[in-house]
């Protein structure tokens, strides 16, 4: 599969090393007649990077830029080459590639010549065509070919083919700037320059494969402004995006609200263009900028000139070809049975046609037309300035009847583009999804001469056959005709799927935001084992794909139990990063939660899912013997801990972490019961009958004196209550955290207390440690629980255990998700996410799980939220380390964030993943992703980072990544601010020093 509709299982995929190996798989697939397809990053939308027959997989090893010259402004690059590489080599001379796909992190310069994209400044720059120079290329015959200008390369019979229809090709091609459909048979004309190189460009791999191609470059901007143009639907900022254009922007970008999201901080209006301005100095750009305001017939606008601010609007943009396949509004998930639709499904097909840029406004008032007659839903977005626009529809891709009207649909969509003057495709090819429908804007006589010139490239029609001549019809080789049409028996709710595990796997439209080499603006962090092995198998694409294919049952038959998708899924580390960073939402690690517990239904589990996935059983039972002292002595001898690591599963690389001597429950209960023997010494020594002085707490005239007493018990007890959740890690392994914690939230006036042990049959006490009133039953003996989030056992998808683990959790935290508001303070982020989706995902019928859910708080959201009036300790250093994936995933980090800049603790943390997530570090044979992961952006900040700054990671596992492979210890925001507190007041109580 590519990023289209369009699935197609190929024989075999070669990885080809150079322009020989080429040769030999075309001569080998020559001699069996077997159809060869070149491939890039596999964004295409129309279907025409998948095949049958052997797949060249160009991205793997031909992906060099061999030469750069500044001077002559041109590069040399195969085609493996994702365009943001050359765009980092070019810009140290001020230079850049001038086209630039959305899909600009992962596309490849091979791909883009084969589709002639283009991207949002092509009003400036144009298309991929206008900047390529020569192309090398590897014929059908195996023969070698320079193209270029002046019929350089040209196969024997094109040259006569063209000059003898010299008139049909003056006449037959519409004049717009987006015309990709069809062969550029038009730059072979004499008065363009017989441009056989031009002309190969959007043939699909179907006259060649490319193997280096020499592309020009133009000068960039030294600096640009934003203006963000306002207006009341996308048929006004259509009509308005043609006038814009004499005044010279970069792009002119149109969206409608449908796709913004309500916080994306844009000026009033139903629908943008982002209208980008260039100059030499930022005042130069900014005055382009305003007078494009000016000359603008606005609702609202804006003009955006910092770097970070432009960046974060372009995402929205860039995200748009995801974002738009959940359309809003359409109910929680898909239907089944025949002929009902996918529910918020939308899907490409008729993606990217493109009008003239004067008929956009009216052509988008037909296409909604259309889409109405055919009770399809949509929303319009794109190069406004181009008159190209893309599209995701809600068409009913399965059913038979939903498949018939996706051709009724398509066939009239193409008379109605053909209408208003236009291309069938403005960016991306024609492929399989609009082939069939050429001769509606062609006519037959030049479709009949496409297929004369693809047989002078192609006499056997080797060269992905089906695409763009004799094609392929636009309603085969659906990829959801595979998949179950009923919903599989899973164990995660898929709420926003409707409970289907097929739609979750859908979700995927192959937009490969995953395959990107390096973290996108620093602070993402999917797909962090992709990055390390550079291997389809290992990006979140590929997984979801394998798991579509497990489901479809076809190439993975055994389900559950293949031993691919297990593979695939084993260097998955659990990051949650997909579930914010991919457009669509993708969670792989709950897709491989699931996996995993049906996968080892019955059956013996890897060492390390016993080991580390029930870490929490095993520290409980550490700490029920006292024997953590023990235990550390025999971790410390080598050879026994080399023992215990093979037995466990363990990396041999990976030291044993130690563990606290005195929990940090022990040291809550001892604090406690220090403090009640101090105020009951006090009350002796000043003769008082009880608390306040008044006869105790029956007495009368309790009133301030009750509140003083429970405020020397409890700090804080005037202020709001919080329950600090102790977390497996913080209780076990770093306590100092949990206590750094509670002297921070009693500093700002917080009353902490403790969950519960054991299951109460009334109100909470409030201190975490005494069962309650005496009763029946109270004196016998009674186990005591640890509340727990089930996250070791949901990563290891032991989700029998994990459901276990969470219903026991709730029945000690009852009483407090009865009462109002009780906010339940989480200090690790992954515990803290956990607790936040999966809970609610796996005891979806448990009310109890959603109110637990809702009540989760970071710490520094529980200081915003809960003491807005108390101000940080100022530290003024300079901070760095990494932001919890989990955290950037889930909870999202901006309360950290404020909580720094009111500290004084300067600079941005890294993105990326840490890379021993859990217990993926530690398993065997995860060791060399794990440093890799580590490597890219968290090790190199710390090294960088001089003596006076401070170490910031909130999450165990990011501590433990810093402390094994790079020796510096980090801290937990609570850490820091609590030694910066020293020994002043503490919120009400003096006892319990962090």
């Amino acid at each position: 599969m590519d990023a289209s509709n369009y699935r197609r299982v190929p024989l075999g995929v070669v990885a080809p090393r150079d322009a020989d190996d080429v040769r030999a798989a075309l001569a080998v697939c020559r001699a069996h007649g077997v159809p060869v397809v070149a491939r890039g990053g596999g964004t295409s939308i129309a279907g025409q990077a998948t095949g049958t027959g052997v797949v060249l997989d160009f991205t793997r090893h031909m992906n060099r830029i061999v030469a750069l010259d500044p001077e002559a402004r041109t590069a040399v690059v195969q085609p493996g080459v994702v365009l943001d590489r050359l765009q980092e080599a070019a810009a140290p001379h001020g230079l850049r590639f001038g086209p630039d796909p959305s899909t600009h992190s992962r596309c490849t310069l091979g791909g883009m010549i084969g589709n002639n994209s283009c991207g949002s400044h092509s009003v400036a720059w144009g298309t991929t065509a206008d900047s390529v120079r020569e192309l090398s290329v590897v014929g059908a015959d195996g023969d070698t070919r320079r193209l270029g200008r002046d019929w350089q390369g040209a196969p024997d019979g094109l040259r006569a083919l063209v000059e003898s229809e010299l008139a049909l090709l003056r006449t037959g091609f519409p004049d717009l700037p987006r015309r990709i459909s069809g062969y550029a048979l038009d730059a072979l004309l004499p008065e363009r320059g017989a441009d056989v190189a031009r002309a190969f460009c959007g043939s699909e791999g179907t006259w060649g494969i490319l193997t280096e191609a020499v592309v020009r470059l133009v000068e960039a901007p030294r600096a640009r402004a934003l203006a963000v143009l306002a207006y009341p639907d996308e048929s006004a900022a259509a009509d308005a995006a043609a006038g814009l254009l004499p005044l010279g922007p970069l792009t002119v970008e149109g969206m409608a609200a449908d796709l913004v999201p309500a916080n994306a901080g844009l000026p009033r209006g139903g629908a943008w263009l982002f209208v980008e301005t260039g100059g030499g100095s930022p005042a130069e750009a900014r005055a382009h900028a305003d007078t494009i305001v000016r000359a603008a017939d606005v609702q609202d606008a804006m003009v955006v000139t910092d770097q970070a601010g432009q960046r974060a609007l372009w995402r929205l943009r860039e995200d748009a070809s995801g974002t738009a396949t959940r359309i809003p509004d359409a109910g929680s998930g898909p239907p089944h049975g025949p002929g009902r639709g996918l529910g918020g499904e939308a899907w490409p097909g008729w993606e990217d046609c493109a009008v003239p840029p004067a008929r956009l406004g009216a052509y988008l008032r037909d296409f909604r037309a259309l889409l109405a007659a055919h009770g399809l839903r949509g929303t319009p977005y794109g190069h406004f300035g181009d008159g190209c626009i893309h599209v995701r529809i809600d068409f009913d891709l399965i059913s038979t009847a939903g498949v018939a009207r996706f051709r009724r649909f398509s066939e009239e969509a193409a008379h109605l583009v053909v209408s208003h003057g236009g291309s069938l495709s403005g960016e991306h090819g024609d492929g399989q999804a609009r082939a069939e429908l050429l001769p509606a804007m062609y006519g037959a006589e030049m479709v009949g001469l496409f297929e004369r010139a693809k047989d002078l490239w192609d006499p056997d029609g080797l060269l992905n056959p089906g695409m763009l001549v004799r094609p392929n019809r636009l309603d085969e080789n659906l990829r959801f005709a595979v998949l179950p049409h009923r919903p599989v028996d899973v164990e995660f709710g898929y709420p926003a799927d409707g409970g289907d595990f097929s739609a979750a796997v859908r979700r995927c439209v192959g937009v490969a935001k995953c395959r990107t080499a390096s973290v996108p603006g620093g602070a993402d962090v999917m797909c962090p084992s992709f990055r390390a092995t550079g291997e389809e198998e290992h990006s979140t694409r590929g997984r979801a794909r394998l798991l579509h294919e497990m489901l479809a049952g076809e190439i993975v038959t055994d389900g559950w139990r293949s031993t691919e998708v297990r593979d695939a899924l084993d260097l998955c580390l659990s990051c949650k990063g997909c579930r914010s960073d991919c457009p669509v939402g993708v969670d792989m690690a709950t897709y491989k939660a699931e996996f995993l517990h049906h996968h080892y239904a019955g059956r013996r589990r890897p060492a390390a899912h016993y080991a580390l996935g029930r870490l929490p059983f095993w520290l409980s039972a550490v700490t029920r013997t006292r024997s953590a002292r023990l235990v550390n002595s025999l971790a410390s001898l080598r050879p026994l801990a080399a023992l215990a690591k093979h037995a466990a599963g363990i990396a041999p690389e990976r030291e044993i972490p130690r563990l606290a001597r005195e929990t940090f429950s022990q040291w809550w209960s001892a604090r406690f019961r220090n403090r009640v023997r101090a105020y009951v010494r006090q009350k002796r020594r000043t003769g008082a009958d009880g608390p306040g002085g008044t006869g105790g707490p029956g007495g009368t005239g309790g009133g301030s004196g009750e509140r003083r007493d429970a405020d020397e018990l409890f700090p804080g007890f005037g202020g709001r209550t919080v329950l600090l959740w102790p977390d497996t890690f913080t209780e076990h392994l770093e306590p100092a955290v949990g206590r750094a914690a509670v002297r921070v939230l009693e500093a700002a006036g917080l009353a902490v207390l403790l969950p519960p042990r054991t299951v109460m049959r009334h109100g909470p006490i409030g201190d975490g440690v005494t069962r309650g009133p005496l009763r029946l039953g109270t004196l016998l003996p009674r186990r005591r629980h640890r509340v727990c989030c089930g996250l070791t056992y949901v990563s290891t998808g032991q989700l029998d255990r994990a459901r276990t683990v969470l219903r026991r959790t709730l029945d000690l935290m009852e009483p407090y998700l009865a009462m109002d508001d009780v906010p339940v303070v989480v200090l690790e982020p992954s515990c803290a996410a956990a607790l936040r989706t999966d809970l609610p995902e796996l005891l979806r019928d448990d009310p109890r799980a959603a109110r637990l859910a809702a009540a989760v708080v970071t710490f520094a959201e529980a200081l915003e939220r809960y003491a807005p009036g108390w101000t940080p300790p100022r530290l003024d250093r300079p901070a760095v380390g990494q932001t919890h994936c989990h955290q950037h995933a889930v909870l999202g980090d901006a309360a950290e964030r404020r909580l720094r800049d009111a500290a004084g603790l300067t600079g941005a943390l890294a993105g990326g993943c840490c890379g021993l997530a859990g217990d993926f570090g530690f398993g065997k044979g995860h060791e060399e992703v794990s440093r890799a992961c580590a490597e890219e952006q968290l090790l190199p900040a710390v090294r960088a980072a001089d003596d006076t700054a401070v170490i910031l990671a909130d999450g165990f596992s990011c501590r433990t990544q810093l402390a094994q492979l790079a020796d510096r210890r980090g801290r937990h925001l609570a850490e820091v601010l609590a030694e910066a507190l020293g020994d002043g007041p503490r919120g009400g109580g003096s006892a319990g020093r962090a």
